[in-house]
């Protein structure tokens, strides 16, 4: 706000993950909009959550929160005239009334508490999992990623999870100081296999995999990357749900130490996928991290996004050739130079690779490859790649992208 507020009409803060922020004084001057927040000069702030996220909102409750500047106001009329535009003429009043009353459950000083009571169940999660590593010793362990430092009890200092400049345990290098903070109810599983730096071990433990064997186990995992799993502590967490998932965790260590066969710990998915079931769960482990290993899948993920990105055409106009189907599907192995006209979206991380307009280069294109070859080597544990159409040709699977035609 100071650096841009006299710059700027409006400033747009995508705090989806942090509706919470404001009801807790940890989290002071890291969120846009609250008590004592200080005005913009003069560009309008926005600050759109998710409510269902880490409120008490149902599933889609989302909300805009804005605030005036020093000099100007929001003109309702036209906010209501762009926002119709985006929404239905037949909402859903119930998810309305959610957001309602997840604004009354944390009108202090209820709310306080209930973020204070989050935070604390968080922490005592990462306790509790360092404490199984220290009783397993030698032996491999699940890690929580967070600083290195963890108080013994009770509520956290902030200054222990702010990221801090050449700190080994982030990963992130030269950094601002006084900048992030790494938020504790928000919690990271790394499995064995990758290190901080993009290097793999001899062996390893996709986080797929586990992810797999705790759905049967009826913990249902937020996201999944490849050596890591992500969880929430939101309110209404307690330690009889997140010990749960630590016992969870370490009949999965016992399992995978003894090798058991597919069809006994993960009867469902053996169901639907037959060729797996005499698989032991440390075999399937060591093929699919080998195949990771082979393909440095770690570093080509991420000098996808460094690559060079070239558009082409405005995204608008890729679009409306896609509107009035001036578009072809291209097989993978030909989408080097080609134009594409939908959104591409590898799922992880999660993040936009190409837009509508931007021309697929050979960096993305082997990752494309590598997907694909995956895929049929691993049904059931397909990559999953937005924008990507996937057809049958003669019993097996092959992949396309609309693209606009030349």
């Amino acid at each position: 706000k100071e650096m841009l507020g006299d710059n700027i009409d409006t400033l747009h803060f995508d705090e989806a993950w942090l509706p919470h922020a404001t009801f807790h004084d940890f989290y002071r001057e890291f969120h846009a909009i609250g008590k004592d927040r200080p005005r913009s000069p003069d560009a309008m702030i926005f600050a759109t959550q998710s409510t269902h996220k880490l409120l008490a909102g149902l599933s889609q409750a989302s909300q805009i929160l804005v605030q005036d500047s020093e000099t100007r106001a929001l003109d309702r009329d036209l906010f209501n005239e762009a926002y119709l535009m985006h929404t239905s003429t037949s909402p859903q009043y119930s998810i309305i009334a959610s957001c309602d009353v997840a604004a009354a459950m944390m009108e202090p000083p209820g709310g306080t508490a209930l973020v204070e009571e989050s935070i604390l169940e968080a922490l005592d999660f990462r306790r509790a999992m360092r404490k199984v590593d220290e009783e397993f010793g030698d032996s491999w362990w699940f890690k929580v990623w967070g600083p290195d430092f963890l108080s013994d009890d009770g509520m956290a200092d902030r200054e222990d999870w702010m990221l801090r400049s050449g700190d080994k345990w982030h990963g992130f290098g030269d950094i601002a100081e006084g900048f992030n903070l790494l938020d504790p109810i928000k919690a990271t599983i790394i499995t064995p296999g990758l290190d901080v730096d993009g290097d793999f071990a001899d062996s390893g433990i996709p986080a797929a995999i586990v992810t797999k064997y705790l759905a049967e186990h009826g913990v249902i995992v937020e996201k999944t990357g490849l050596y890591s799993f992500f969880i929430m502590f939101t309110i209404g967490i307690t330690k009889g749900r997140w010990n749960t998932l630590v016992t969870a965790l370490q009949q999965f260590k016992d399992d995978y130490d003894r090798n058991q066969p597919l069809w006994r710990v993960l009867p469902e998915f053996v169901a639907k996928h037959p060729q797996y079931e005499r698989t032991g769960l440390r075999d399937l482990c060591d093929k699919i991290h080998g195949i990771y290993k082979d393909n440095d899948v770690a570093r080509l993920t991420t000098e996808m996004y460094l690559s060079p990105m070239e558009c082409a055409m405005r995204p608008s106009d890729a679009f409306a050739k896609m509107a009035h189907k001036e578009i072809e599907r291209v097989t993978i192995d030909e989408l080097e130079g080609r134009i594409t006209a939908v959104l591409l979206t590898p799922y992880p991380p999660g993040i936009p690779l190409l837009i509508p307009g931007e021309r697929f280069n050979r960096t993305i294109v082997r990752y494309l490859e590598f997907a694909r070859d995956f895929n049929e080597r691993f049904p059931g544990f397909e990559t999953d790649i937005h924008g990507l159409v996937k057809r049958d040709l003669n019993g097996r699977d092959q992949y396309y992208v609309d693209c606009v035609k030349d």
